[in-house]
């Protein structure tokens, strides 16, 4: 894996704006019953955006969620407007501050999904099943179809109620009725780029070759304000709160980077362990983009050390150590006591001391913000981790040549996805418990497999590793030597796709938060981010993301 950039940034002059600027913390739940407002009421943007994005000096954001939310009151439209706004507020990440108005307008228009206009049945069907609401897809689109079950052709020619089609196509949890829709509304879409206004293909093309729900949005949502900038009529109460909430976030970011950088500098495992990776902006890319939330930066922070350790012992394994070494390493992880660091070379002991801290750290702030400790369910996790990590090792040094389901079964825990999501479960006040562990394990399985397969898709070669590493592709051509090796692995990641649909729009609503649902979410889209490499072995999304959201 490429890095995503190698420079870092002095921070020091936007930090007495970022305390200033940042909204008040929440509870860690759901942040639009916390609507976080800003103290103090004015936003002050240092170095701004491009013009398009830019804001005046004493733009008040208070009084931009005031105005934004008197729209959602009295919309001078029918309910057709309002679902049009709901989206636009989802499509720019701000819908957060307004999540009670959005529950409400999207019960009230939940008839549209009756009605015979393409665009608001497909948009009332999307908003409601992101909602939690039980609605068959097949059903709802049935009277766009033939007796044979094709769309109409009719409906080719409208733009955007293909559009909305296309978006709903993704959220596809196992119904026929949507794999026909993507492929239909695919074929039209790409057809009528060529006679649309500028604006309206370019956001077009965009949305083909980044959809909605299996894309990133904080990504989308530039994208998706610079196509609003360009309408006619534009709405800048709505414009306005979302560069608003660009700037503050990259702002927060830089703040929890710096601090992560302060942590890892003060760590010195860069230099104990040198032939390691020392990718500390590509590892914060992960919990910034996951957990969403002006109220999780602390977990954001913690998330990031706990993903540098398992790429350090990812290459302590690989890189590094002898068999003799990584057995004490393994050994000492499932005695969990720091006198066991005593057996381990010394270029160990720091990254032992390291892990085992950090842990321990998390442990104890679950315990004093939710009563109970998860310790002996993350020790156990970093011990599967291990064993994972030994697995590997067996079948290099031996000449074994796994099959590939018992490496992409092993492929999953070495990830090092269980093991992130298993902390952040605990740090949002989850428990494990009988009932819950077989659904908890398929919304954390589901994009730790995305994860593998991606990854293992890629013919990229990560610049600062030189370890040796299985294949499942290589692996499944092996056992199948005339198979389409990518298609058949394209067919598994859309499969995990709608598994993890079925688990985020179904009852697991109601026993696991919409913040954990959404990070499991998140982490799936961010893969064909931080994986997407083009011909020329780049990776031309992640850097436009981190240009984007950082620097």
């Amino acid at each position: 894996m490429a890095a995503a950039a190698h420079a870092f940034f002095s921070l020091s002059s936007v930090e007495p704006v970022l305390h200033s600027a940042l909204p008040v913390a929440g509870n860690g739940g759901r942040s639009g019953r916390n609507h976080g407002f800003f103290r103090p009421s004015t936003v002050i943007c240092p170095g701004r955006e491009p013009a398009s994005h830019g804001l005046s000096d004493d733009f008040d954001f208070q009084e931009s969620l005031t105005n934004v939310q008197a729209l959602l009151h009295h919309h001078p439209t029918s309910g057709r407007g309002l679902l049009t706004t709901v989206d636009h507020l989802k499509r720019l990440c701000i819908d957060h501050y307004f999540q009670d108005e959005i529950d409400t307008i999207v019960d009230s228009c939940a008839d549209l999904i009756h009605g015979d206009d393409l665009l608001y049945a497909t948009l009332s069907l999307r908003l409601m099943r992101e909602a939690g609401y039980c609605v068959s897809a097949d059903d709802v689109l049935r009277k766009f179809a033939n007796d044979n079950g094709d769309f109409n052709l009719g409906l080719s020619k409208d733009v955007r109620g293909l559009l909305s089609l296309q978006d709903m196509s993704h959220l596809n949890m196992g119904e026929p009725s949507l794999y026909k829709a993507n492929e239909f509304s695919s074929k039209h879409l790409r057809f009528a780029i060529k006679y649309l206004e500028p604006n309206l293909a370019r956001y077009v093309r965009q949305s083909l070759d980044h959809p909605y729900h299996v894309s990133l949005m904080q990504y989308k949502a530039r994208h998706h304000l610079s196509y609003l900038q360009n309408w006619p009529t534009r709405n800048m109460a709505i414009e306005n709160l979302a560069c608003a909430e660009f700037q503050i976030k990259k702002l927060q970011h830089h703040r929890e980077m710096q601090e992560v950088r302060r942590w890892w500098m003060d760590l010195g495992l860069a230099q104990d362990v040198p032939a390691a990776r020392d990718q500390l902006l590509k590892w914060y890319m992960w919990p910034m983009t996951v957990l969403e939330g002006f109220s999780f930066s602390r977990y954001r922070i913690e998330i990031t050390k706990i993903i540098s350790i398992v790429y350090i012992v990812d290459d302590i394994f690989d890189l590094v150590a002898t068999q003799e070494e990584i057995s004490l390493f393994n050994e000492a992880i499932k005695m969990w006591d720091l006198a066991a660091a005593d057996s381990l070379p010394n270029y160990m002991i720091s990254c032992y001391k390291a892990l085992y801290t950090i842990t321990n750290d998390i442990a104890d702030m679950v315990r004093k913000e939710h009563g109970a400790n998860p310790i002996n369910h993350l020790r156990k996790a970093w011990a599967t981790l291990f064993d994972g990590f030994m697995i590997e090792g067996k079948w290099l040094s031996t000449n074994q040549v796994p099959t590939s389901e018992d490496y992409l079964r092993n492929g999953i825990i070495t990830s090092g996805a269980p093991l992130v999501f298993l902390h952040l479960f605990f740090m949002l006040g989850h428990d494990l418990t009988e009932g819950n562990k077989d659904n908890i394990h398929r919304v954390i399985s589901c994009p730790a497999k995305i994860m593998r397969l991606w990854d293992d898709m890629g013919s990229a070669k990560d610049e600062s590793q030189e370890g040796l590493d299985g294949s499942y592709k290589e692996l499944y051509q092996r056992e199948n030597p005339r198979g389409d090796a990518d298609g058949h692995m394209l067919d598994m990641i859309a499969s995990e796709w709608e598994c993890l649909n079925n688990e985020c729009f179904s009852g697991m609503k109601l026993t696991l938060s919409h913040s954990f649902i959404t990070a499991s979410l998140n982490f799936a889209r961010m893969v064909r981010v931080m994986y997407g490499y083009d011909d020329e072995q780049k990776l031309p999304i992640l850097e436009d993301y981190t240009r984007m959201l950082l620097f």
